[in-house]
């Protein structure tokens, strides 16, 4: 989970856009315009636009990038867009304003596509251009063409969806609980009795300090729900989802429903307004109809369904599923550190790994966490800090198996594994992910088991190892990243050891540095 810290959200640009059109050839270079984005907004978003340049300059192509990440994005310039010859889409969560992009030869994938294979999208996508295939525009308005390409199968368009909840949830998440923690630290666990810092609060009391970062904090996490489930609801039927979505997860909140009634909230939002919006009406009323009627109807028909048909089921789902977790003791609970560390490891901040993520996140996304919710939070996050330190490690302790691309990605993998940022360890599995994924996997799965042995626990969801002073047995924590981080190194070193060792400049060694190259220009790649 986490990112790497985004570059400015300004555009990038393989050649400046204020070139002159031709070359000596006569003839001007093959120009692309590009939008990446992912479900937090930091990490692929970034790595996804420098793959698309760095590819771009390698088969000399214009690529301009939009990086629409969580800093927010720069627009690209109408003029830009209108010179350009073809589109790609790399993101996981919907494109902000695609309408701009019609009628142009476009390629659209997820975003770790744009970092593992740029070279095959630039080529798929002069290809298309080529050919003539250009993509059809969309009237303003119209959330079912922008809720997915429509050869996009329902699964591929639910994952994007919730991932679009998901990345406008996690930054509540990190303030929220980053605040909480640092009010626990500052004014002690009893914190969360204190009374309100607006009837109470002396400036020169750590305790007063403690209990305002700490009430700030619980603010932030009660926007957690109706955010996940109002942008659920914008992703699959944009801004007129908005309404019933906050409205369906604020719901949620009341009746005890939790992070599974603000995922029902949030589909069942966007799916009641593309309802509507596909109903016949009268061009008289069609001004009225984003203001007033969808809001009206929609807000209605949601709050109907939450309160009094589906709430009480998912809210008894919700109350089976803590007390379930609360329950966990020995074995099982190893198991399931085991199971959320796999997951954690398999996709490097992709799906899977943002699923487990977001289940700990969901269990101390309260004032007063348990016990169960905690060590759960404590035993995803350590599992996530394994991948990037093991490469990081592993090409320090066998540099000669890695390419001098990865060498150096090593570097920058130390500080990025300690802060909790597993897409760290991405150029390492996109270069070699039949024994980069695995190994990190089985790395992940002993940490996440040692760490619910242990006992730890953590009430910040982010941090790294920033926030050691805020978990419950600091030192065995350690103990556990440290047992994960061995193993995957271990492995990675000797399945790499393991391959044939090919003449230099050919077999294994070429095809590895093909594959860096496209991560890093300056990389050369073996004849």
């Amino acid at each position: 989970m986490g990112g790497a810290p985004p570059p400015p959200p300004a555009t990038g640009t393989t050649t400046d856009t204020t070139t002159a059109d031709t070359g000596a050839s006569g003839e001007r270079p093959f120009r692309i315009v590009a939008v990446t984005s992912c479900p937090t907004g930091i990490a692929h978003t970034y790595m996804a636009a420098e793959s698309l340049e760095n590819a771009g300059r390698e088969a000399g192509v214009e690529v301009v990038v939009e990086t629409q990440g969580s800093a927010g994005f720069t627009r690209l310039d109408p003029a830009v867009i209108a010179a350009a010859d073809g589109v790609i889409f790399a993101h996981d969560v919907p494109v902000r304003d695609k309408d701009r992009f019609a009628g142009k030869p476009t390629v659209d994938v997820g975003v770790k596509a744009g970092i593992n294979k740029p070279a095959e999208l630039i080529t798929e996508v002069r290809g298309k251009a080529a050919r003539g295939e250009v993509s059809a525009g969309s009237a303003p308005g119209t959330p079912v063409e922008r809720s997915g390409d429509s050869a996009e199968g329902y699964g591929t368009k639910l994952r994007k969806w919730l991932m679009s909840g998901v990345s406008y949830m996690v930054p509540f998440v990190a303030a929220g609980g980053l605040l909480i923690a640092l009010g626990f630290a500052i004014g002690g666990y009893k914190i969360n009795k204190a009374p309100s810092v607006m009837d109470h609060f002396m400036w020169l009391q750590a305790d007063s300090w403690g209990a305002l970062f700490f009430q700030i904090g619980v603010v932030s996490f009660g926007f957690l729900v109706p955010v996940l489930a109002g942008y659920i609801a914008y992703g699959m039927a944009d801004r007129p989802g908005l309404v019933p979505g906050f409205v369906g997860g604020a719901i949620s909140l009341t009746i005890n429903a939790g992070f599974l009634g603000g995922l029902a909230a949030g589909l069942i939002a966007g799916g009641v307004v593309i309802g509507i919006q596909k109903v016949k009406i009268p061009a008289a009323l069609r001004g009225i109809m984003p203001v007033v009627v969808i809001p009206l109807i929609s807000a209605a028909i949601v709050g109907f369904l939450m309160f009094v048909v589906i709430g009480k089921p998912i809210a008894s789902a919700q109350k089976g599923m803590t007390d379930w977790l609360n329950g966990l003791t020995g074995t099982n609970a190893v198991l399931l550190g085991a199971l959320l560390g796999l997951m954690m490891c398999f996709d490097l901040g992709g799906p899977v790994n943002k699923v487990a993520y977001t289940f700990a996140t969901a269990g101390i996304a309260v004032a007063s966490p348990s016990d169960s919710a905690m060590k759960i939070m404590a035993a995803v996050m350590a599992a996530g800090m394994v991948p990037p330190l093991a490469m990081a490690l592993a090409t320090t302790v066998r540099g000669r198996l890695f390419t001098e691309t990865e060498r150096e990605n090593g570097k920058a993998a130390w500080v990025l594994g300690a802060s909790f940022i597993s897409e760290g360890a991405i150029p390492f599995a996109a270069a070699d992910p039949l024994r980069v994924i695995p190994s990190a996997m089985v790395g992940g799965a002993v940490t996440g088991s040692l760490s619910m042995a242990f006992d730890a626990t953590l009430r910040a969801p982010h941090g790294g190892i920033f926030v050691v002073p805020l978990i419950g047995n600091p030192f065995l924590y350690l103990i556990a990243i440290a047992a994960g981080v061995c193993v995957t190194t271990a492995l990675v070193v000797v399945l790499k050891g393991m391959r044939k060792q090919a003449p230099e400049g050919t077999g294994a060694e070429v095809a590895d540095t093909a594959i860096a190259a496209k991560v890093d220009s300056k990389e050369p790649v073996a004849a």
